[in-house]
């Protein structure tokens, strides 16, 4: 291993290392490349993304997001004159893998950007790669604060932060759902332990009392022992944060034990995703999630573009295709404003990004933060609806959460 990414691992939290077994996956369309109309030498920007693993939900999600930019850029001439080209790394969904994908794009000099990873334990050790090496990397989606607290210069982020996405939930909490006794139930990784750990900090100034916090080890076939736990000390609220199987599983087990409190709510991630709504059926129903957008959002386009995706793909868009759609729209943007594709000249000209879209204002802060704002949705009739900030909401939230015994009554 060499020895910059032995120190990078060093930053990840544990139980997020994983042995290296493959750089790519088998498919090549996995590891190959994505291009626009034959013709000159393509502008090619490297895309890292868990394609394959406990996490290519999210992963496909994402790919749909960038062939949707991709269509775009090469249909309105590509950019320099030239296509645009996707150089994608699968990371496999593990965090040696993911950081080795760095490297492989790095050695390709015809590579001027990065895009990636998806989750924020992937994504942080993989940004010191990138820094490192001197090539732009955009993260469109992974939220740890560390990414951006670091203060790389060559790494910019879209998506805003485990502490906003907090801040948030705070605010509906105690203005929009009364609830000031709060569980934590995170999964033991960066993402969960960063957004758990601004909860911790920032729930006594919103007069909240965190009751119960409890981590687990993401995969468990078995909840109900935490949940009972969870039960047992009666919180109003109950805040998961989890990717998509546990977060199905969490929601199913709740209902099997009868954790009854007046707020579900979700950290975005596996609760923001149509696939929970599939996987957790009517125990979806009500949940609570952070969310970085959202087909309803008041930015220009969105609303069409979100049936212009549904049109494409037969999916219902998540906030993860928004943002990698995005981000692919900025680094194209910046190699035609540098006009060149080296990579301190794109570095420089996304560090200079002023762009509104359908994701809300794009422009980076001096330790290339974008000030993105977040909502709230909860799953009513099968579907999210926007019910906070006020400003944005379509309804109120439906609050309490009925008993699992009263649902579907009348």
């Amino acid at each position: 291993m060499k020895p910059h990414i032995r120190a990078a691992l060093s930053l990840a939290p544990k139980g997020a290392l994983f042995i290296l077994i493959a750089l790519a996956c088998a498919a090549p369309a996995c590891r190959g490349r994505q291009a626009g109309p034959a013709g000159s030498e393509p502008v090619r920007i490297g895309i890292i993304t868990s394609l394959t693993g406990t996490e290519s939900r999210f992963g496909i999600a994402q790919r749909y997001g960038y062939e949707m930019a991709l269509a775009e850029i090469n249909g309105s001439g590509g950019v320099l004159g030239k296509p645009v080209e996707l150089v994608y790394q699968d990371d496999t969904s593990r965090v040696e893998v993911a950081m080795s994908a760095v490297e492989n794009l790095v050695e390709d000099s015809g590579t001027c950007a990065i895009i990636g990873a998806y989750s924020s334990s992937a994504t942080f050790p993989s940004t010191a790669v990138a820094d490192r090496y001197r090539i732009p990397m955009v993260v469109p989606s992974a939220v740890t604060d560390e990414i951006t607290r670091q203060g790389y210069p060559w790494v910019f982020r879209v998506c805003a932060p485990a502490s906003v996405y907090v801040r948030e939930m705070m605010k509906f909490l105690t203005e929009g759902a009364g609830a000031r006794r709060l569980a934590v139930v995170y999964e033991n990784t960066q993402f969960g332990s960063s957004v758990a750990k601004a909860a911790l900090e920032q729930a006594p100034g919103a007069g909240i009392e965190i009751v119960s916090f409890e981590a687990y080890d993401p995969g468990s076939p078995d909840y109900t022992p935490l949940l009972t736990r969870i039960k047992s000390e009666n919180p109003e609220a109950v805040f998961f944060v989890s990717y998509l199987a546990d977060a199905t599983l969490l929601m199913r087990q709740s209902k099997e034990i009868d954790l009854n409190p007046k707020v579900f709510a979700g950290g975005g991630a596996g609760f923001s995703l149509p696939d929970f709504l599939k996987g957790a059926s009517d125990a979806a129903e009500y949940t609570i999630s952070v969310t970085q957008w959202t087909p309803d959002a008041l930015w220009t386009g969105s609303r069409e573009w979100a049936a212009a995706f549904r049109s494409r793909f037969n999916y219902d868009p998540s906030y993860h295709s928004v943002q990698t759609y995005i981000s692919l729209k900025i680094v194209a943007d910046a190699i035609a404003r540098a006009g060149s594709t080296d990579r301190a000249a794109v570095r420089d000209a996304i560090k200079a990004t002023a762009m509104d879209s359908i994701f809300g204002p794009i422009r980076f802060d001096e330790k290339g933060q974008n000030d993105h704002p977040v909502a709230i949705t909860q799953v009513i009739g099968g579907k999210f609806v926007t019910v906070w900030p006020r400003a944005a909401a379509l309804r109120q939230a439906i609050l309490p959460t009925p008993l699992w015994t009263e649902r579907g009554r009348g």
